[in-house]
């Protein structure tokens, strides 16, 4: 459903002046006329076309097409009685909005064939209206046949980037669906046969404790082993969900960066051998919440993530050749920058944002020594 207002394109190819310009430049044409029938004919044409093209922004499916077709036919009667050819910008417009390939080439085809064809046919019924005015013409049929591409196509890339922003949510989803299957696989396979296990051997235990107490206090032993496996395992599982690796975290990142077709350079050893796994955690972390960030906001082709072991410091360097960001970053919504520099001074290390010839560098740096601080303790 489009409001009244958008008979004037948001971000047109012309600027909405001149669109004003277009809607009153008619007149001109018009009242140029000495004959009091031609201008009552032109205004009632003028005000026929206006409906129309108001209408086609409301109309659904097949309607569409015969108010452009009105469009059509009024374009051709101003242009023979009054030299005016403008309109056919208007309609190009509108073509250029079609969604339906078929429709969309169909329109754009008699469309063109119609406006040329009156200003060929204007030039032999009266080429003094149309001679003084051939250059502003030209343009005109210019942007007949190029503004409706130029919007068709431009359609066609928002309603892809829609598309794959829907993917990108579903594979976010699957993902979220996948581990937690692993999750509940690794429950069932470590907890699952053990616990079954311990009732056994304790229903075993009830039925033993009076006959033979010495093979029960033996199958209480037996459980107790058990049980501490378990909890073993049940510690190395949920240990590992909650570690994260650098390593790790680029295959995931590798994963999003192909999903939003946008092309991977590793530089450097990514392994922080000096680096404690909360330190590594914490990186993976603000990695992937950076390289995140290059994906929704920076419309980048390329993403270069460089690591550098220094004497006293580990560096990642997230570098994209997108669009940029202002240099007050803080204030930009939803990057999650903050959280990032939060994390990092809990380990006291931080984040530099620098603005690059075509995109912006992320430096993340953590020092080297809180191992071997550890270590010591």
């Amino acid at each position: 459903m489009h409001s009244w207002y958008s008979i004037f394109p948001k971000n047109p190819w012309l600027s909405i002046y001149t669109w004003i310009i277009f809607c009153l430049l008619p007149f001109f044409f018009i009242f140029r006329s000495s004959s009091l029938i031609e201008i009552a004919v032109g205004i009632l044409l003028l005000l026929l076309f206006f409906i129309s093209y108001r209408f086609s922004f409301k109309a659904k499916s097949g309607i569409v097409y015969m108010w452009l077709s009105f469009e059509m036919v009024i374009n051709i009667v101003m242009t023979l009685l009054f030299g005016f050819v403008y309109f056919a910008l208007f309609t190009a417009f509108f073509i250029g909005n079609i969604r339906h390939t078929a429709g969309f080439f169909i329109m754009y085809g008699l469309h063109i064939a119609t406006a040329l064809g009156a200003v060929i046919a204007g030039f032999f019924i009266k080429i003094d209206l149309f001679l003084p005015q051939l250059h502003f013409i030209l343009i005109c049929l210019i942007g007949t046949v190029l503004l409706p591409f130029n919007l068709y196509y431009r359609n066609r890339r928002e309603n892809l980037e829609g598309q794959l922003e829907v993917a990108k949510e579903r594979i976010s989803e699957l993902t979220i669906y996948e581990e937690r299957q692993r999750i509940a696989r690794d429950l069932h396979d470590t907890l699952g046969q053990k616990l079954s296990l311990i009732g056994l051997k304790s229903d075993l235990v009830g039925k033993l404790i009076s006959r033979d107490p010495e093979r029960a206090e033996k199958e209480l032993l037996d459980i107790r082993k058990t049980a501490g496996t378990a909890l073993k395992e049940v510690r190395d599982l949920v240990s590992d969900m909650r570690s994260t690796t650098i390593k790790r975290e680029l295959l995931r990142i590798e994963q999003i960066l192909i999903a939003a077709e946008i092309k991977l350079i590793i530089n450097g050893d990514p392994e922080f051998a000096t680096g404690s796994p909360l330190i590594e955690n914490i990186l993976g972390m603000c990695m992937k919440e950076t390289v995140t960030n290059v994906v929704k906001h920076s419309f980048a082709k390329t993403c270069h993530i460089s690591f550098s072991t220094k004497s006293d410091s580990f560096e990642i360097e997230v570098r994209d050749d997108g669009i940029g960001i202002p240099g007050n970053s803080d204030l930009l919504p939803g990057t999650g920058l903050d959280g990032i520099r939060e994390r990092l001074e809990f380990v006291n290390g931080s984040l530099k944002i620098e603005a690059a010839t075509k995109g912006t560098i992320l430096k993340i740096s953590v020092p080297a020594i809180l191992k071997q601080v550890q270590k010591e303790k």
